[in-house]
């Protein structure tokens, strides 16, 4: 039975981890041209960064953020993982794409899928990406000074895919709790969207029983964090995912966001995440991710952090090529 909240409205963000983040710095801004929004600290393990890219606010449905982990162990991705990130483009610009991943020595390979073309690669951590021609720019903030033009800069997440050993009990919490609905079929795989639809809202399940089963790892995805308007609204859906037989986190506030997690029934780890206050809480639009920005309570550690965190140098429009 449909709960009362209604259903999510898209992708807020999404999680990896990095083994080497200066590597993962150059690869989102120099090859795909994302700003670097936001040079912080895991919360959970705060000697360690959680680096933001996105749009030029980090609007929700365009942040790609990353744990820095160098200690963790080395990819080892599967069933019970999200295994690609994709993220929109504008139609007509996969052309451009070829020749700039080309000009750049990134490997790709054309894919299409319900009606979509995308460009296949991979990332600095071998964590698969797509760039599928299918875009909304209704929330995307361009980026001034990117070193790709605005013509054909990525405009956020399009959708995620996830692999599982088996869907049935997924596809249960998703369509009566989460709000989505199943859209499309090709071979083992399944569409669902949720809200609007169309890019940002999309999610798309694998289903592959002979597995491998995944590990959290570097080069593999940490969860994936849905959006949800205010702090109201989230409790709501606490109570109704603890209702659903979810074993559901306290909220947590994360400063940027308030977040609660929890793990849907194939082993992904979903969050559900407030869109305010935002990452211009703490520094001007046109300064974001200049400073280590830290929330307050961890404002005591500043000094240990400046010592033990490596430094980050972010590419220039100059360094990364013309447009």
């Amino acid at each position: 039975m449909r709960t009362g909240v209604g259903s999510i409205s898209g992708i807020h963000h999404v999680t990896c981890i990095t083994g080497n983040v200066q590597r993962c710095v150059d690869f989102y801004v120099s090859v795909l041209g994302l700003r670097f929004i936001k040079k912080s600290i895991n919360q959970d393990m705060p000697d360690t960064y959680h680096i933001y890219f996105g749009d030029y606010l980090g609007t929700p449905g365009t942040a790609m953020t990353f744990f820095g982990w160098p200690d963790w162990p080395a990819q080892r991705a599967g069933t019970g993982q999200i295994t690609t990130v994709s993220f929109a483009v504008p139609s007509g610009s996969l052309g451009f794409w070829s020749s700039r991943l080309k000009r750049l020595e990134v490997d790709h390979r054309m894919v299409s899928r319900f009606e979509s073309d995308a460009l296949v690669l991979q990332d600095a951590d071998g964590i698969e990406i797509e760039l599928v021609a299918n875009a909304d720019d209704q929330r995307w903030k361009p980026w001034p000074d990117s070193p790709v033009d605005e013509q054909h800069a990525v405009r956020g997440f399009h959708s995620v895919t996830m692999t599982l050993a088996e869907m049935a009990a997924t596809f249960t919490l998703l369509t009566t709790t989460m709000g989505f609905r199943m859209v499309g079929q090709e071979g083992n795989r399944t569409r669902f969207e949720t809200g609007d639809g169309g890019p940002h809202s999309t999610l798309d399940i694998v289903e592959s029983p002979e597995g491998p089963e995944g590990e959290e790892s570097i080069g593999s995805v940490h969860h994936v964090a849905w959006r949800t308007p205010d702090a109201d609204t989230q409790k709501e859906w606490r109570q109704a995912l603890t209702t659903a037989g979810r074993n559901v986190t306290p909220v947590i506030d994360r400063y940027y966001f308030k977040s609660i997690y929890y793990r849907e029934p194939g082993g992904v780890l979903f969050e559900i995440a407030t869109d305010g206050p935002g990452f211009t809480v703490d520094e001007s639009p046109e300064k974001l991710g200049t400073n280590l920005s830290l929330p307050p309570w961890f404002q005591v550690r500043r000094e240990r952090l400046d010592e033990v965190l490596p430094p980050i140098v972010v590419p220039t429009t100059a360094t990364t090529g013309a447009h």
